[in-house]
């Protein structure tokens, strides 16, 4: 390829005006524009590639509705009764709030499908929780509710899955089936390092949730923790799409926080919609500038010569699932999940069903890397929001961060080469891959 061509010149240009603030969406837009001109091809094909992509594909619409089930469940009391909830179950351990911040990630995660939406609804309320009467480090706090957030979009539902998808025609269904034991497996490796970090640091025990009032305090927490139980069994019974499920949250979580805890007034629903529509049209640039240059990819026969290149090294599928490990970790520290997803990912489908790695499994394994990514500096986004919400220094958090991401690595090594690990559960319910 050379560097005077227009794909050369078209990604000198897309990087240049990221680089100078303009989002990526817009850069990844305006870079393929330019390829298009340069190229001699019709400028239309910019706008009938974004609408098409977007209009026609049913599954991008469950993005919003994910995004916005979050949103009630954050204007209304529904996090708090689960963290009471949690709370009851974990918190008279030694450092039972460490433990209670990543069983709140685990159910939370069955409903949101996002790790911001985790980081932003319970990170404030975590960071308190912890750093009350001087219990935890606020730095060790912030970094624990970062990377806990990172289970959410690996236990269903999950809106990263649904984005691979979208570039690689997996099975939605089978992809949420296929996090469960992974997601869980990054909780596990998660409460090593803080059973560790308790008894070396003298965490402080919690005082114990009377018996008499479990069933009190999980009668108030029941139709928060149905949630998970109302999508995934609509899901998987055959009931619901994924998109329709992602709409059946969203009322959900609006029914109970308005009608039966009645928590959200007219102000807080009008905040709902406002902020979940801001991150749909932020989140719908970035897919639509991807879908756009991934047109230009495709024109160029990008993923042939990647798959060319890779099969002129001879990769085994294990060689393989490690250059991609290592590839999306250091690109992970420097670009943002959504955008890797998009535009990387895309570019290893063709070398993986070449090698016959299965997609399910890929998928995940894709999903694993990009979470881990929002935990690893410098461009780390959880560590950036942890950071805003504790006023803690990035430096500080990072270095509290460290045990955690060296053992979220290994959980990653286990996902990777044990694929049992991710298709037990699909393949139990079906799944012939």
């Amino acid at each position: 390829m050379s560097f005077a061509s227009p794909f050369s010149i078209a990604l000198v240009v897309m990087t240049g005006l990221a680089l100078f603030g303009l989002p990526i969406g817009h850069a990844m837009i305006a870079g393929s524009a330019l390829y298009l001109l340069l190229a001699g091809q019709d400028m239309g094909t910019v706008a009938e590639q974004l609408l098409n992509g977007l209009y026609t594909n049913y599954i991008i619409l469950s993005v919003p509705l994910f995004i916005l089930a979050a949103e009630f469940m954050n204007v209304g009391s529904m996090t708090d009764r689960l963290m009471a909830f949690c709370n009851a179950l974990v918190g008279r351990f030694r450092g039972g709030m460490a433990y209670v911040n990543i069983l709140q990630s685990i159910i939370f995660a069955g409903m949101s499908g996002s790790a911001i939406a985790d980081a932003a609804g319970t990170g404030k309320m975590m960071q308190t929780m912890m750093t009350r009467g001087n219990r935890y480090p606020p730095a060790y706090a912030a970094a624990l509710t970062a990377v806990s957030s990172v289970i959410g979009p690996i236990i269903p539902p999950s809106i990263p899955m649904v984005l691979y998808a979208l570039v690689s025609d997996a099975s939605i269904g089978f992809l949420f089936l296929a996090g469960v034991v992974p997601g869980l497996l990054m909780a596990l490796a998660q409460m090593i390092i803080v059973y560790v970090g308790a008894r070396r640091r003298a965490f402080p025990v919690e005082a114990p949730v009377p018996l008499r009032d479990l069933p009190r305090i999980t009668w108030n927490a029941f139709p928060t923790l149905m949630m998970p139980v109302v999508l995934l069994g609509g899901i998987y019974s055959g009931v619901m799409t994924p998109t329709e499920a992602a709409a059946v949250a969203a009322a959900y979580a609006l029914l109970i926080s308005a009608g039966l805890y009645r928590s959200v007034g007219w102000a807080d629903f009008y905040g709902a919609l406002a902020r979940s529509t801001r991150s749909t049209a932020s989140i719908g640039m970035l897919i639509a500038g991807a879908i756009v240059f991934n047109y230009v990819v495709t024109v160029e026969n990008i993923p042939a010569s990647v798959k060319a290149l890779l099969q002129g090294w001879d990769l085994t599928p294990t060689m393989f699932l490690l250059v991609v490990n290592v590839v999306l970790l250091l690109l992970g520290c420097v670009l943002e999940g959504t955008a890797i997803l998009l535009i990387v990912v895309p570019v290893f489908i063709p070398t993986a069903q070449a090698l016959g790695v299965d997609l399910v499994h890929f998928g995940v394994v894709v999903v694993v890397n990009i979470m881990i990514g929002l935990v690893t500096p410098p461009y780390g986004l959880l560590l950036f929001i942890m950071s805003f919400i504790s006023g803690q220094s990035l430096r500080a958090i990072v270095r509290e961060v460290a045990p955690f991401l060296f053992a979220m690595i290994v959980a990653l090594a286990v996902i990777t080469f044990i694929p049992a690990t991710v298709l037990w559960l699909p393949r139990l319910l079906g799944y012939q891959g």
